[in-house]
């Protein structure tokens, strides 16, 4: 594409003259390869120039364009469209045969289709012109290593990989189209400059007056992006690789066999072959609109297809994250794959900016650095934050990490604290985190409370900014491979509107108490129980929100007791098994053991059963479950009748009590820490 400049019609010329030129004010772009080829024409450095792209990407238009330049030059346009011509040599002369004398320039499109005939046109077609003609091939696959291999062709040879247009020239072309102002950043964003997906939403905008809010949303589109991006595909399991490749945001042969099995060197082979995929350091990947095309047509054709995909990618780069959890570098990357899967959730996406992540990083403090963070947050945050700031550098200087560019130059930074009560010092912002700990379920031994005290970014009107992306980055890598956690507290400077969707997205409540002010600014904090809601609960969640489930905000926290609270509350629940109304009250009601019961009562007189029936198993605690049965489950009138009924002493009974009671106490603390799932030791 690329902008005209003729005015009025008239009534001059034929047909074909009004159809260019109404061609030519739709044309925008591409400035550079015009330009290159005007030079050729003026000076002959080159005699042929390669364009390669994939289908919709303008070629086609581009080669007209040229013509147009040919012809303003005095140099006549010869051009052959190639999927009218049979891949023969004599009929691709009949086709590019000069109409009359003089200099002319040899166009040639869709020149994937003369695949029989490359060698001949590099061997004896283009020797045979003129010294002065310029030829040009356009087609989606790149040249053939011979053009590459031959000496000779490097002198005479330019490549060029024709890319979407840039976010400037899509939106002159949308101006010129006449698309509304307000509807064409969403336009911008749905195709990412692909100039065919352009001129079918341009198409939809002047039929219907809206934008689809995303591809899939048109399906029309897609079938018709498909049809010309995506030629007939051999068979199912290409297909599939297909898919793989546009939810993955890279992918290898490694990737190929997780997803399908053996015969992935054979796809991944097949996918280099395709010209809209390119090759980068961690894999192929397809161009974004390509991505976006065969995605939304799995989700819009197969919606439970789709789901299946997700999950079985999110599993696969969750289990290599934490086979990874020692090698940063691979940890990074594959978390990155994970936030990738996400891209287009509604909430998720306005959030973080994948484009160019590769080349940021999240180091530990280097020498400098110190001073570097201090400033970044007296500048950000105020002189009072950064004084705590410096205390907790002192404290625990591996806690903070600095966000920096591919030249190493720092634009943000984050801290990640291990809060206890001996290591919180005069900091109020700490404080106030580990007092809403303290609340609402204290750490038990063992477990740690983590807290992302400090984070300063100094790109904040630029949102998604980078550092929000790594920090969210760098979050994800703490919770999929970090250590056992009680708690995640998150504090960031208050603007609940920005970050509500977003953490209730990830489960995290927000902590109304535990805000706080530092400098005259509030900082709200927003709260995780991985007691409550473990990691890989967690990842189940997120990854079917992630496909559409509803977000609702996090609910507060259960009730988190310490042992001996927990050993009380088990005495009472013991003794008020049968008394509903007393029972109502008990703390256990409310903790990690019954969550999600329709009748927390009934399954926590259930679980007690069961730990009562692991004495009845054990032979040698079987007189422990005889007096439990009578205490408890199925109670006597008094304890020393049960004493009387069970032939005891009473004080060999309360022994037997009391030893029992421990047994139950002790098997329900388990299922509180590690979930129904965990088996215990009888």
């Amino acid at each position: 594409m690329g902008l005209g400049l003729e005015e009025g019609l008239g009534d001059s010329g034929t047909v074909g003259d009004r159809l260019r030129r109404a061609r030519r004010r739709r044309f925008v772009g591409r400035g550079g390869e015009i330009e290159l080829f005007r030079g050729a024409l003026s000076d002959g450095a080159f005699a042929v120039l390669f364009l390669h792209g994939p289908g919709g990407v303008g070629k086609s238009a581009l080669l007209g364009e040229m013509a147009e330049a040919a012809r303003q030059s005095g140099v006549t346009p010869v051009l052959v469209d190639a999927r009218t011509v049979p891949p023969e040599a004599s009929a691709f002369l009949r086709a590019a045969e000069v109409p009359g004398a003089g200099r002319y320039a040899v166009l040639i499109d869709t020149y994937e289709m003369l695949a029989p005939l490359d060698d001949w046109v590099r061997e004896q077609f283009v020797p045979g012109l003129p010294a002065d003609t310029v030829v040009v091939l356009a087609g989606r696959d790149a040249p053939s290593p011979r053009w590459v291999a031959d000496a000779g062709w490097h002198e005479l040879l330019r490549v060029v990989s024709l890319r979407n247009l840039s976010p400037s020239e899509t939106r002159e072309y949308l101006s010129v189209e006449g698309v509304p102002g307000e509807l064409r950043e969403r336009m911008l964003e749905l195709a990412h400059g692909h100039p065919l997906t352009l001129a079918l939403l341009v198409d939809m905008v002047h039929r219907r007056e809206e934008v689809p809010g995303a591809l899939r949303a048109a399906p029309d589109i897609v079938r018709a992006l498909l049809t010309r991006l995506v030629d007939q595909v051999p068979g199912p399991r290409h297909a599939e690789a297909l898919q793989v490749s546009a939810h993955a945001r890279f992918t290898t042969e490694e990737l190929l066999r997780a997803m399908l099995g053996d015969d992935a060197g054979t796809l991944f082979h097949w996918l280099r072959t395709l010209s809209f995929v390119e090759e980068r350091e961690f894999g192929l990947f397809p161009h974004d609109v390509v991505r976006d095309i065969l995605d939304a047509d799995l989700r819009w054709r197969d919606p439970d297809g789709y789901a299946g995909l997700h999950r079985r990618l999110r599993a696969h780069f969750v289990e290599r994250a934490r086979r990874a959890a020692e090698d940063e570098r691979v940890r990074h990357q594959t978390v990155a794959d994970i936030m990738f899967l996400s891209r287009d959730h509604p909430i998720v996406k306005g959030y973080w900016r994948l484009t160019g992540l590769g080349q940021l990083s999240a180091t530990g403090l280097r020498p400098g650095d110190a001073e570097t963070v201090l400033a970044m947050t007296r500048e950000q945050q105020g002189a009072e934050q950064a004084a705590y700031a410096a205390q907790w550098i002192e404290r625990q200087p591996a806690a903070f990490g600095v966000f920096r560019d591919g030249a190493g130059e720092p634009f943000g930074f984050a801290a990640y604290l291990e809060l206890s009560e001996t290591g919180i010092g005069d900091d109020p912002g700490a404080r106030a985190m580990w007092e809403h700990v303290l609340r609402h379920g204290p750490p038990r031994p063992g477990e740690s409370v983590m807290a992302w005290r400090f984070f300063v970014d100094t790109e904040p009107g630029a949102r998604p900014t980078r550092s929000e992306t790594m920090i969210r980055l760098w979050h994800g890598q703490e919770i999929i491979t970090g250590a056992r956690k009680a708690w995640d507290l998150v504090a960031v400077p208050s603007e609940r509107d920005y970050w509500d969707p977003l953490l209730s997205f990830f489960d995290f409540h927000h902590a109304a108490e535990a805000a706080f002010r530092i400098g005259g600014r509030r900082y709200d904090v927003y709260a995780h129980d991985w007691r409550d809601r473990g990691v890989d609960e967690w990842l189940a969640l997120t990854a079917e929100r992630e496909l559409g489930a509803p977000v609702t905000a996090a609910s507060p926290p259960e009730l988190v007791l310490s042992q001996p609270e927990f050993a009380d509350a088990v005495r009472a629940a013991l003794r008020d098994l049968h008394r509903a109304d007393r029972l109502a009250g008990n703390p256990l009601l409310r903790s990690r053991l019954v969550r999600g019961a329709d009748d927390p009562a009934g399954e926590l007189r259930g679980l007690v059963a069961e730990a009562a029936a692991t004495l009845r198993d054990d032979p040698r605690e079987e007189s422990l479950y005889r007096v439990v049965d009578r205490t408890f489950l199925r109670p006597a009138p008094t304890q020393e009748r049960a004493a009387e009924m069970l032939g005891l002493p009473f004080s060999t009974y309360r022994r037997h009590r009391n030893r029992a009671v421990e047994r139950i106490a002790g098997w329900l603390w388990e299922r509180e820490l590690y979930g129904n799932g965990h088996q215990v030791d009888g």
